[in-house]
């Protein structure tokens, strides 16, 4: 069942996403990085509504993706990423993860969204690095993160993950709860050059590719 659900988010996030694919898995993944860097850089580039500095500085890690939908009578929702863990060494490198499914909690209307998931607990950056897949709500609790400089002084933890969503230019809430995000291992392995788990990845023990360096240097700043 857990191969299924991953062979089945794989395939939604590279049907929606096929117009714009890279031709190889390693770009693929590359384009995911590079992605990550301008998400980053937007969601802390608006002191006023974006994610406060306090929040960066004490997430143990964030997953950064993209996610877009299709459908005309309904609507199918998927999704591909990064997610980096702090290490005691800095940040990780990346790991591939994708998303997809049917009723994701996005805006009316956006055809993609940018989402930042804030992963405050090692127990929280732990469910990413053990691969397979990650269902976001239950045991790991979910909430909209602060924003902006008036929550500087009020970011106590309130849950193990925190959500920041972008459609379209506007920040807003989203709702995630039962979503479910899984590793894409082959192209974690196509990136790395050689078959690699997750958890190595996250723990730091897995030198990042050349091409990685970007996205380390902007999250050293936080």
């Amino acid at each position: 069942m857990r191969r299924r659900t991953r062979i089945t988010i794989s395939l939604i996030a590279a049907t929606l996403f096929s117009g714009c694919a890279a031709t190889t898995p390693r770009e693929s993944m590359q384009s995911d990085v590079d992605q990550a860097v301008a998400i980053i850089e937007r969601f802390t580039a608006i002191p006023e509504s974006g994610i406060p500095p306090a929040v960066m500085r004490a997430a143990r890690g964030l997953a950064i993706l993209t996610v877009g939908k299709a459908g005309f009578i309904g609507s199918i929702r998927g999704g591909r990423g990064v997610v980096v863990a702090r290490t005691g060494n800095g940040w990780s490198g990346p790991s591939a993860i994708g998303t997809g499914g049917v009723g994701f909690g996005f805006q009316a209307g956006a055809e993609v969204s940018e989402l930042v998931i804030v992963l405050n607990t090692p127990a929280a950056v732990d469910a990413f690095a053990k691969g397979g897949n990650v269902t976001l709500g239950g045991a790991f609790t979910v909430a909209v993160g602060p924003v902006g400089r008036t929550a500087q002084g009020d970011v106590s933890l309130q849950a193990a993950m925190y959500t920041y969503s972008r459609s379209q230019g506007l920040f807003a809430g989203i709702s995630v709860e039962g979503t479910v995000i899984a590793t894409r291992d082959q192209v974690n392995a196509a990136y790395y050059g050689m078959p690699v788990d997750a958890r190595d990845i996250l723990a730091g023990k897995m030198q990042p590719p050349v091409d990685a360096q970007k996205l380390l240097a902007v999250l050293a700043k936080h």
